[in-house]
Order: structure tokens, then sequence, then C-alpha cells
């Protein structure tokens, strides 16, 4: 779907005519003519080497090139993006590195870049092991220093309790226990390190069980999160200090800590020992962070280098990558000089692609040119609407729902009015109109700024459909202004209202006691009617009868469309037993209502209508009394009611036995067709192709014609009962938007006190952009795109084609960022 500059009417009410090209190119110009045919963007290739797989084709090899190559960009961008670079931003140079050269450049780099990260992951790892090394040393020192400080403490008391008297309580073996021989005393071995705090307590109560208890274990919390050298993520731990008896408890140990991925320390016992280690420690910690800031400073210059070409490399990869995909699908000529290439595009790009196969053949230095010729096909081609970035958006809710089928009337340019319009008569007011405008403004006056940003899901939605949203905007103002409410209130924008209380007494009460004192007022709802007890009767009328109008109306367009169809595919059978006989039953019934609404507005009677429908069918010959509105009503009704009758077994019954006999003649020889090499033709080969080489289930046929014409007088009704949702989501909005004013801001303002006040008008803002501007847009967008697929495409549009996607190096950008 082609975004331009202007788009005319007509190119958007049917598809670009389309042809099946071939291209015999020569192979030393090929990559040079695919290059410029991907810089043009109109011709869709065909895939001829469909039955080999991609390891089989003939560019098999540069693919692979190319797809390493955007490995080791990517691999770039990983690392630019955790180093806090991006690609620079300014303006793209013309690309002129030989691929070939970049494929080497950019093996040395990552080669480079690779042996930079490994040298400074080994680094860090050492430097937060020297950390860890030192909370270790400071930590279990103060274990050792306290313990000795305490054991000195208990010698000291021990000598002086021996100078002193002896008395009975004195231990009796103390005396044998100080004389005791040293080399006899058990010495104790201890294993130190850190353990994550999460896991201290459950090892520490492991231990305890593995060693039956023969385990003496001290544990101190570092006050900070440290780095684990192992992980690289930031962890609290604990230092601990494990003194243990015997081979034995120490193997267990080790075991336990390898475990639980605590990380080991040597630590020395001696306390002079131990302040030369802390030195040293901080010493190499200090040349290994000198290190480490000069590599990781040469690995940023490199980086920056990187991303200063970064864009230019990404784009020659992508393109070029593309280009050996598009060169795989071509097929070799038996002389293996040549490569035929296939393809859609549209008929106005003929000149324009001879031109670039001309220009390349120059560029190329190639002694023999391209040869491009037109191909007759049955096959039917893509579709193609050249759309702008106003129309792209509504083209955009039609392909959601199918894509047109080659030359199909489109719905997409009457959507352009009537989906925003329809949005409008549910979300009437010019307040809130106004709001939604000034934010479709803000996106389309910064359009620039955005379309070269990486948006957020959302923010992307809202500034791709802008447009959308502005002409959104615009009808609510409309109607807003015909249903005179500014977030509910009502304003005297077009005069004075026509009405005035006779007294007093009817103020603010009631329409009784009003007189029209004035002319009627020239536009939209009169002022006075709102806020009174005939207000909600009066709107529902205005708006339910309105509905109808409107949803006849579109249903109407939707048929009249498929006779639009029907005449171009030159399909007679749909004009004759398909659009007349709809035409008819749903103006009869539908048409005819519409037609007595607008006659009551006109007259201005009381006659029932409900009254006049239900009587219609139940009794059509009873007088109407006082519900006729005009002379000959009675024999109208009759002969509308009959006319609708007849419609039914019309668009049943003669199809079927039609095309029995059109299939039995064409089997005999009696009906021949002729064929032509224009896109008139298509419908009529396709009917051949489906019908002249199978045999024609006259059962099949007729279940099918029967569930469209049950489809259809079911249909009319459930749809037109479905336009009643423009009536009940209108009033919905305005009394929402009634009770926002009257019960929050009304409400604050009559308390007199200013805090109230804020508050009340910050709720109703908030109120007020929350539910009605977002969530009331949200759901008169959906309904409003629900009418659109359901009740109004069905009656006409296929949406069975498939998308025009030719070979576009603006388009291949897009999709990939």
């Amino acid at each position: 779907m082609g975004e331009g500059g202007c788009c005319p009417p007509m190119e958007l009410f049917r598809s670009e005519p389309m042809q099946l090209v071939q291209l015999i190119i020569p192979m030393e110009s090929a990559h040079q003519t695919i290059s410029y045919l991907g810089d043009v963007g109109l011709v869709q290739f065909k895939d001829l080497n469909a039955e080999k797989s991609p390891f089989q084709r003939t560019y098999a090899t540069q693919i692979k090139r190319c797809g390493e190559m955007a490995r080791g960009l990517r691999f770039f961008w990983e690392q630019m993006a955790k180093a806090g670079f991006s690609p620079s931003t300014t303006p793209m140079t013309q690309v002129d590195i030989d691929l070939d050269d970049l494929e080497i450049k950019l093996g040395e780099l990552e080669a480079e870049l690779i042996e930079i990260n490994a040298n400074n992951e080994k680094l860090q790892r050492a430097y937060y092991e020297l950390l860890e090394y030192k909370l270790v040393l400071e930590k279990a020192g103060e274990f050792f220093s306290t313990a000795q400080s305490s054991a000195t403490a208990q010698q000291r008391e021990i000598e002086a309790r021996q100078v002193g008297e002896v008395s009975i309580d004195s231990p009796l073996l103390l005396e044998q226990e100080i004389s005791a021989d040293p080399s006899k005393q058990v010495k104790l071995g201890f294993i130190s390190g850190l353990i994550p705090r999460e896991k201290s307590m459950a090892f520490e109560r492991i231990i305890f069980r593995a060693t039956r208890g023969n385990v003496y274990l001290r544990q101190a919390a570092v006050e900070y999160p440290v780095i684990d050298p192992v992980s690289g993520e930031k962890v609290e731990k604990n230092v601990f200090v494990a003194f243990y008896s015997g081979e034995k408890a120490k193997t267990k140990i080790l075991k336990i800590c390898e475990a639980f991925g605590a990380n080991r320390y040597p630590f020395p016992d001696d306390l002079e020992k131990q302040a030369q280690m802390i030195t040293e420690v901080s010493g190499k910690i200090a040349e290994m962070k000198a290190t480490i800031d000069v590599g990781l400073l040469h690995r940023n210059n490199l980086l920056k280098t990187i991303s200063y070409q970064f864009e230019k490399w990404d784009l020659l990869v992508r393109k070029e990558k593309s280009i050996y995909h598009t060169l795989s699908m071509l097929s070799i000529d038996v002389t293996k000089k040549c490569l035929v290439a296939e393809g859609w595009s549209p008929v106005f790009a003929t000149k324009q692609i001879q031109d670039v196969l001309h220009r390349a053949t120059l560029d190329s230095n190639s002694e023999i040119g391209s040869i491009f010729q037109i191909l007759h096909t049955k096959e039917l081609p893509p579709t193609y609407f050249r759309t702008n970035k106003f129309t792209s958006a509504f083209q955009s809710i039609v392909d959601a729902y199918g894509v047109a089928k080659y030359q199909e009337a489109n719905p997409g340019l009457y959507t352009i009015i009537t989906f925003p319009f329809l949005f409008a008569v549910m979300f009437g007011d010019w307040g809130h109109g106004i709001c939604l405008l000034l934010a479709a403004l803000f996106f389309i006056f910064r359009e620039r700024k955005f379309s070269g940003q990486k948006l957020e899901d959302m923010t992307e939605m809202i500034f791709g459909g802008r447009y959308c949203i502005m002409m959104m905007a615009l009808f609510s103002i409309y109607t807003g202004l015909i249903y005179n409410e500014f977030f509910s209130v009502p304003f005297e924008i077009f005069g004075k209202s026509a009405y005035a209380c006779r007294d007093t007494s009817c103020r603010d009460a009631s329409t009784v006691g009003l007189i029209k004192v004035r002319p009627t007022y020239p536009f939209g709802v009169d002022p006075e009617w709102h806020g009174s007890r005939t207000e909600l009767p009066f709107l529902n009328s205005l708006k339910m009868k309105m509905s109808i109008l409107l949803g006849v109306a579109q249903m109407n367009l939707g048929i009249v469309l498929s006779f639009f169809n029907a005449l171009f595919f030159k399909n007679g059978l749909n004009i004759w037993f398909q659009f007349i006989p709809q035409m008819i039953f749903l103006n009869s019934l539908f048409g005819y209502l519409s037609l007595l609404i607008i006659v009551k507005w006109c007259t201005g009677s009381q006659a029932d209508l409900y009254h006049i429908m239900i009587y219609m069918f139940l009794s059509p010959t009873d007088d109407l009394g006082e519900n006729q509105l005009f002379v000959g009503q009675k024999t109208t009704q009759l002969t509308l009611l009959l006319l609708a009758l007849v419609a039914v077994p019309w668009m049943l019954l003669p199809k079927p036995f039609l095309l029995k006999k059109q299939h039995e003649e064409r089997h005999r020889g009696q009906s021949y067709t002729l064929l032509h090499s224009t896109d008139d033709s298509l419908e009529v080969e396709a009917h051949h192709d489906s019908h002249g080489h199978e045999e024609f289930e006259f059962s099949e046929v007729f279940v099918h014609q029967l569930i469209h014409t049950i489809e259809f007088v079911l249909g009319s009704v459930s749809n037109t009962a479905s336009y009643l949702r423009l009536w009940a989501l209108s009033l919905a909005h305005s009394e929402l938007s009634s009770v926002f004013y009257e019960k929050v801001l009304l409400l604050a303002w009559g308390y007199n006190n200013i805090i109230i006040l804020i508050i009340g008008v910050i709720i109703f803002i908030f109120a007020t952009v929350g539910v009605l501007l977002v969530m009331e847009t949200l759901s008169a967008f959906l309904h409003a795109l629900r009418l659109h697929w359901v009740e109004f495409m069905n009656k006409f549009y296929e949406g069975d084609g498939y998308k025009f996607h030719p070979f576009s190096f603006s388009l291949l950008l897009e999709e990939e960022d």
C-alpha cells in the first residue's frame, strides 16, 4: 500500500490495473537491476524456485554471508546499548563501501570487541574477588582480634587467681590444665569466605548437622551489597569463619560451601600477616581498577567509532540481503547467462520500469540490455491502492476486515466520510470534539518529529490514525453543534431561543408554560429544550429516527456498490437476481419506514409509526385512521408488502437453475465465452476454471443460494436494529457528560469553598479525560467499526484478495524497524 502525494477519489474506488511482466536480465547486470528496482518499489516478484529449499538456491552463499554480517551488526547494537551509545543520527551519506570490504571490517571489529570483552570480564572477576577478599580480611580479622583479646584477659585472670589464696571453690584440675603439655593441645583449623545472606541460615544449619555440632561458625553481615564475581550481580552477603577439628570435618565443610555457592578465601591467623595482606590486596585493587578503566575507555572508543558508521553499514547489509533474496527467486535460463524474473506491476509503472532497466544496463556496463515483456494470465492479480498519509488510516480500517479483491469496489473511499460521521453521531459534543481535535493537531504538527522516532505501540497507533482522529473530531464538533452540547451545557450560539416562559412558574420545571416568542432556532436543538422534562423523549425520538435513516441509507449504499461490482465484472445474474430483489426487499420495508419518518417530521403529524409498521404485516387491509400520513398510504403499503414477499423467491430460485442451464450448455458446446486479455475477463475466466472442469452440484448451489437469501432477509432486520446503537451510545455519552457536570462540578461550586471547588474541578477534569475522552472515544470507535464491517461491507464486499507487496527498500526498512 503506497503512500505518496495526491490520491484522486477514483484511485481509491478501484484498485490500480495490474499486469504480469517478465524480465530477462543478463547475469552481469542482475544485481544492479534488482537494486534499482528496489529503489523504485513497483514490482512484486514471483518465486520461480518455490520447489527448491533455501540451501539449493543460486545465491544461498551470498544470503548466508549477509546473514552473518547482520548477526555481527546485532552484536554491535547490543554492545552499544549496554554502553549507553546510540547510532549516529547525522544524515546518512551515500553508501560507498564494498560488501566484501565491509565483511572483512566487521569480522575484525567483532573479533577485537570479543577479545576486549573477554579480557574485561576476567579483570572484572578478579577485581570483584579482590574486593571480597578484602572484606574477608577485615571482618574475619575482627573475629580473631576479639578472640585474642578475650583469651589474654582470661589468662590474666587465671594468673591472678594462682597468686592469691586457694579456696575450696578453686577448680581441682586447674593446675593440671595450666601445666599440661602444649604439644598435646588440639589445634583447630578454619575456613573463611562469603555466603549470600539469604542462604546463611540454611548454611549454618547444614554445617551443624553434618559435623554433629563439632564446628564453631561465626558470621558478620556486610553493610552494603557486593557484586558477586561469578554472576556479576549485586548480592547481600555475610562473611563467615568456620572453625573445625579434623580432616573429615574440613572435607564436609568444603563440600557444603561449594553446594551453597560460598566464595572461600585464604586467611592468615597471625595479626601481622593479616595487616600485611590487607595492604597488599588494597594495592592490587587500585592497580586492577586503573587497568579496567583503561580497557573500558578503549572499548568505548571502539563502540563510538562503530556507532558513527552503524546506520550506513546496517543499511547496506539489509539492502544486499534483500537483493540476494530476490535474485534467489529468479530462474536461470538454459544458457546460464540470463536470469528470468516474473512479477506484478501497476500498468502506470511500465515506462518507469523500462527506464530503470535501461539505466541499470548502462551503469553495469553490460553489452546486452534487459528485456521487458507483458504476459497474459488467468491468475488473479494483487490489489494495489495508491494512498497518502491522510487516506492510509481509513484504508487500514478496511484492510483489517479483508483486502479487496482485484478491481473490487473499495469501501475505503466512503469510509473517509461515513466512519468519522457515524463516530460523531455517538460522540456528539463540540466541547469534547475540540479536545479531540487538539490532540490530533498535536500529532499532525509534530509528525515530522514523530516519524523519525521509535514510538510505543499505543502512541504509534494514535500517530498513524492522526488524520482519522482529526476527521472524527471535526464531525463531533458538527454533531455537537446540532445537539447543542458543550460538555453537556447548551449555548445560544446561533441566536436566542425560540421559547420563553409565560410566567415565573414554568422556570426550570417543565415545558408547560413555554411559548414561542421568536423564530425557530436556526441550527440544532433549541437550548431551552435542555434541562426540561421533555428533553429526554425529544432527543430519544430525534436520535432514534436519525439512526434508522442513517442505517438504511448506508445499507442502500452497500447494495448499490454490489451493483457496481456486478456491472464491472459483467455478472448479469447478480444484477438481476441479487441487486434488484435486495433493493426491493430492503426499501419495501425499511426504506418505507424512512419515508414515513421524513413525512412525519415535515407534516408534524402525531401518527404512531410503530403501529403502522406492525399492522402493515398483521392487518394490511385495515383502515389506518389517525395514523394515515398521506393519501393512498394503504395501497402503497399493500404494494410494498407484496413486492417484499415476491423479492424473497426472486433471490432464491432463478439463479441456481440458470447456473445449471449455463453449465449444461457449456458442456454441450452451445455456449462459448470470448476471452479477452483485459482485466475485465478475470472473473469470467475464473468462473470457467471453477465450473468447466468440475461436476455441477445443483444441491450445493441451491443450498448456498438459500443461505444467502436467509442471511439477507434476516440480516436486513438485524442490521437495521443494529444501527440503533448510534442512538443508544449518543444518549449514554450525553447523560454521562451531564452527570459529571451536575454532580461534580456544579455540586462543588455550590459549597462556596475554594478547596472543595479545586477538588471538584480536578475530579471533573480526570473524569472527563478518562471516561469521556478515552473510554467513550474507544467505545464509539469500536461501534463505528462494527457498523462498517458487519452492517455496511457485508452487502457487497468480499475482501478475499491479497495485497500488492512490491520489492521496495523503503517498505523493507519500515517492516524491519
